[in-house]
């Protein structure tokens, strides 16, 4: 029974993960033919993941990021061997979100993968407004850990019952709408994994920021917490 239980928090990791980059950075290509721009960027990440919450929260808890679980970790809500398991999982859902986002823009007889990419991270040249490496990488750790700091709260046990998922919808729909311009958002080193592996090239070699500053942020936020329940 309890390897049934596990299994299916792993599978819901897995498809929370990939809808959130299908969804989220599928936005972000297509907005190059609309008018969704920033603002209809950042609603999709956030309005994604709060419905997330609410669908895959019972099961896995919704973390669909190594970052959150990096935080749950710290504070003993989660395991050393599932942590691991659970941010494979969500790797490997970032991928397969990216594969499918590819196969179907790719049906847009003018987009082309080196050019338009997939909703990647990135800094200097790469920034949607040309923000330095440092800008990202402040960014980066900062609101990770602002984010940490509000679904830790939400997901408490003193915070209200059924306000998790439009708490963290909401503060994940509003660090968009501050970092898009910065490094297109990341906060979420599986949501810039699956992406830049596709995308290849200067996407790959800016990843390294985008998983390393994340858990940064996540560390910080998650031993910050601890103290503040150390009793």
């Amino acid at each position: 029974m309890t390897d049934s239980k596990n299994s299916q928090k792993y599978v819901a990791e897995f498809l929370g993960t990939m809808i959130l980059v299908l969804v989220g950075c599928g936005v972000a290509v297509i907005a190059r033919w609309s008018l969704e721009g920033f603002v209809g960027i950042a609603l999709a990440f956030g309005l994604t993941l709060g419905a997330l919450v609410y669908a895959i929260g019972p099961i896995s808890g919704c973390h669909i990021n190594p970052a959150v679980t990096l935080a749950m970790l710290i504070n003993g809500k989660i395991k050393g061997k599932e942590a691991a398991i659970y941010m494979a999982a969500q790797i490997l859902g970032a991928i397969i979100g990216a594969v499918i986002l590819l196969s179907i823009v790719s049906g847009q007889p003018t987009y082309v993968l080196g050019q338009n990419g997939l909703g990647q991270n990135g800094y200097g040249d790469q920034s949607p407004a040309n923000f330095s490496m440092m800008s990202a990488f402040i960014f980066e750790v900062v609101f990770t850990f602002i984010f940490l700091l509000v679904i830790l709260g939400s997901t408490s046990k003193k915070a209200m019952p059924g306000v998790a998922g439009a708490a963290i919808g909401f503060s994940l729909t509003i660090i968009h709408l501050f970092g898009i311009a910065v490094d297109g958002t990341s906060v979420n080193p599986a949501r810039s994994i699956g992406p830049a592996l596709l995308v290849g090239g200067v996407a790959l070699d800016q990843l390294w920021l985008f998983i390393i500053a994340p858990l940064i942020g996540a560390l910080l936020a998650g031993l910050l917490w601890k103290y503040f329940y150390r009793d």
